[in-house]
Parts: structure tokens; C-alpha cells; sequence
């Protein structure tokens, strides 16, 4: 006999499948060590000139790895605090999966992070501040 509160079985691949691709990817960016020069890789800026707001990101992944915070910083400030969060949450949702709990309801101000964004976008482009935070 079942009762009606059952709760259906959560996915626990999806969680496991992106932390381990995480991790290969962390691992990949540690390995080819992105201070070593290589071409630009991003097209926003090759076709622009401009930074975008993750140019700097794989020196960020890599010093961030490597327990470098101020070099983490210096490529790029809003990733080098972004990416512990985005583990963070990546790790709740992981054990709320895995332990089968309840989802969690997104929050209301989650939209003001694309403002946060596009603001960093556009003011690590002005000049007299990119020395701050530009990669």
C-alpha cells in the first residue's frame, strides 16, 4: 500500500555527470596551464577587441585550482568569487539529489545576476579600470 506523499526518485545522473565533467575540465585547464601564452580563445574579443566577462576565465579555473587566490582575482574577479559559489551550489544540489530531498525553489533575485554581469561587461572595458579588472 503507498500513501500519497511518496516522492518520486530524483535524477542523481545528471548532478554526478556534470561534477565529474567539472572535474575533467578543471583538470585539463591545470594540465595545458593557460599562463603559458596559446592563442585567444575568445571570439567575442578576437572579433571586438573588447573583454567579455569571461576572458581571463581558464587562468582564473587554473589559479583557482592551484590555491592562487590573488592570481585568481587578477584574471578575473567576478569568476574567481563566482566559480566557489557555482561549486557551492553545485554540491548542494548533488547531496539534496543523491539523498533523494526535495528540489529547491530558485530564488527571486537570481535575474539580477545577468544585470551583474553585464554591468562588470561593460566596466571592465573602460580603460582607466581595466588594470583592476581586466585579465
Amino acid at each position: 500500500m503507498t500513501h500519497g506523499h511518496a516522492r518520486a526518485k530524483r535524477d542523481t545522473i545528471a548532478p554526478t555527470v556534470l561534477g565529474a565533467s567539472i572535474v575533467v575540465g578543471t583538470a585539463v585547464v591545470v594540465l595545458m596551464e593557460p599562463h603559458d601564452g596559446g592563442p585567444v580563445m575568445c571570439p567575442f574579443l578576437l572579433l571586438t577587441g573588447y573583454l567579455c566577462p569571461g576572458c581571463g576565465g581558464l587562468r582564473t579555473t587554473y589559479a583557482l585550482a592551484t590555491g592562487d587566490l590573488v592570481a585568481a582575482w587578477d584574471a578575473n574577479p567576478m569568476l574567481a568569487v563566482g566559480l566557489p559559489v557555482v561549486a557551492v551550489l553545485w554540491l548542494v544540489w548533488a547531496v539534496r539529489s543523491w539523498r533523494n530531498l526535495p528540489k529547491l525553489a530558485l530564488p527571486r533575485w537570481l535575474p539580477l545576476l545577468g544585470i551583474l554581469v553585464a554591468m562588470f561587461w561593460v566596466v571592465r572595458n573602460i580603460p582607466a579600470v581595466q588594470p583592476f579588472l581586466g585579465p
